[in-house]
């Protein structure tokens, strides 16, 4: 079984109207649609775009008004999923639900279907400045082309999550990321190779690029996607299958064996997912 996914290194750029930020979504789903992308990644927060169109006075909107897209949202990635036959995660998109705002992806099937992952570890930023809530359980998702979970960029540096979607089915991680600063970016970074070796699993990162100057905490951005790999022979040996320029605006696209995990899972140099000790520490 093989996937083909590609992660689009979003431009964060100010906009206007919602016809905008369409239109520069369908452009990178164009692009994808040109390498035969099955998958389709976008980044964390990409939807706080929308805050830059304004209000009456040409004041940048609050993140509080995301949840006022979210009907809109939700119709074009339906749209473009069923037109271009093509599994989009499309990025997170800011809900509201019982007075809680969820940092939550979106998996928009070709089928019209639309599965929804809330972020499950919030950061001291979006509690203090953003008054976020955390979700309440993981889902796993079944596909045509297998098993995948989409964890958001925090989420991926907690071993104990990506142990629960692993156990669950999961051999596709997807990580849609937001980071403003080269330290946060390689925390998401190194601990998505940390937990593509752990459970024998890919993960497909993305994060935005550019900047938005009217919305704080969106002024700056330090993106790069990347499609990692468990280090055994089978793969590249960095476990990097794929990766973009830091900070550009573009698109990464690679294939996907879900064999070769199952081979690394049974007869690798290392098989770390079976031979872990859960007679001396929990499993998920």
């Amino acid at each position: 079984m093989k996937l083909r996914v590609s992660a689009v290194q979003y431009k964060l750029q100010t906009i206007t109207s919602f016809e905008q930020f369409a239109a520069q979504v369908e452009h990178y789903i164009k692009t994808a649609e040109e390498f035969d992308a099955e998958f389709i990644l976008f980044p964390e927060f990409m939807t706080t775009q929308l805050m830059s169109i304004g209000d009456e006075n040409r004041n940048a909107l609050g993140i509080e008004d995301l949840p006022n897209f979210t009907e809109a949202y939700e119709a074009l990635f339906t749209q473009l999923a069923k037109q271009y036959n093509v599994h989009i995660i499309a990025g997170t998109h800011v809900i509201k639900k019982d007075d809680k705002l969820l940092n939550t992806a979106h998996l928009f099937y070709p089928n019209g279907l639309i599965g929804r992952q809330p972020k499950l570890h919030i950061t001291p930023t979006e509690v203090k400045e953003w008054n976020m809530g955390a979700g309440e359980g993981l889902t796993v998702f079944e596909t045509d082309k297998g098993t995948i979970a989409v964890l958001t960029c925090y989420d991926i540096e907690f071993p104990e999550i990506v142990r629960m979607a692993k156990a669950k089915g999961a051999d596709v991680i997807f990580c849609p990321s937001c980071t403003d600063d080269r330290h946060g970016f390689y925390r998401v970074r190194y601990t998505s190779h940390a937990r593509a070796v752990e459970n024998q699993v890919y993960v497909v990162l993305t994060g935005t690029v550019g900047s938005l100057p009217t919305v704080d905490f969106m002024r700056a951005n330090y993106g790069q996607a990347a499609i990692i790999t468990p280090n055994d022979i089978p793969f590249p040996p960095r476990g990097i299958m794929a990766e973009g320029e830091i900070n550009d605006d573009m698109i990464v696209t690679a294939d996907l064996d879900l064999d070769l995990l199952y081979e690394v899972r049974e007869r690798g140099a290392v098989t770390t997912w079976r031979d872990r000790r859960v007679d001396l520490y929990p499993d998920w």
